[in-house]
């Protein structure tokens, strides 16, 4: 297991009914990167949004894995003007793909190595190839489809040594909430990597699935694209998450009234 060195300077979090997101903007999540990056290695992050933070708010194993990540970008509008209405101004949407593609773009990463985890092997094979084209300098160490169970104990040292053998510096984990949490704080401590989970990432970097429109990121609808795009999978699934996450802000407002 790698050895934790002494973290400082971990932005700060606020409470987003009762689940901690990190106060950040992109600029600063990749500031924070770039000045701790041999201290937060074995780390990681999570893009955290509505659906994931109402997870974490009704199962407390959950809570835990969001809360031990280094940082927790605010994937989501929601989140984010939860922190502006608290006074942290400079709380700005940070969605997980918006990172790892800065980062990607950034100049003071340009000689660290990326391994990808995650989606099918011909997916992942698209993805790579379009990546390569889009980012001709990036350095890709290494990549692999998940699997889609599960992972034993074997795997998990599989995956650790398949890692680390590939002398990563980050780890892009692509399997979906709240599987690639779980994984990464299985991980945690165990590579020399900072990992970050980045969801359906990979399907917008391959073209498989375009991002949202620019005026629909702005004004907090990604949601509404990706449900249009894909009713049957994300109906069920944004009607009891939202309105979740709405009843419990009212009853968190309520709470604070009568104190």
């Amino acid at each position: 297991m790698k050895k934790q060195e002494p973290l400082n300077n971990i932005p700060k979090r606020v409470d987003v009914i009762g689940v901690p997101i990190s106060i950040v903007n992109l600029n600063i999540a990749l500031d924070f990167v770039y000045n701790n990056f041999d201290k937060i290695r074995g780390n990681y992050i999570c893009a955290s949004n509505v659906h994931t933070t109402v997870m974490a708010h009704d199962n407390k194993d959950y809570l835990k894995v969001q809360s031990n990540s280094i940082m927790s970008l605010p994937d989501g509008k929601p989140l984010a003007s939860t922190g502006k209405k608290k006074g942290f101004k400079e709380m700005k949407k940070t969605t997980g793909t918006h990172f790892m593609q800065a980062i990607f773009k950034d100049e003071r990463f340009k000689n660290k190595r990326h391994y990808f985890y995650g989606n099918t092997k011909e997916n992942l094979e698209i993805m790579i190839e379009k990546v390569k084209n889009d980012y001709p300098n990036l350095k890709i160490c290494g990549y692999e489809p998940s699997i889609f169970r599960d992972l034993d104990d074997n795997d998990i040292s599989n995956l650790i040594e398949n890692i680390d053998n590939s002398k990563a510096d980050f780890v892009w984990i692509g399997i979906g909430a709240p599987r690639q949490e779980n994984l990464m704080y299985r991980l945690q401590g165990k590579t020399n990597t900072i990992m970050t989970g980045v969801g359906g990432a990979f399907n917008i970097l391959s073209g498989k699935v375009n991002d949202a429109p620019k005026w629909m990121q702005k004004a907090g609808l990604e949601w509404l694209y990706r449900l249009i795009k894909d009713p049957r999978r994300l109906f069920k699934r944004y009607l009891i998450t939202n309105t979740k996450y709405i009843l419990y802000k009212i009853k968190k407002w309520l709470f604070i009234k009568k104190r």
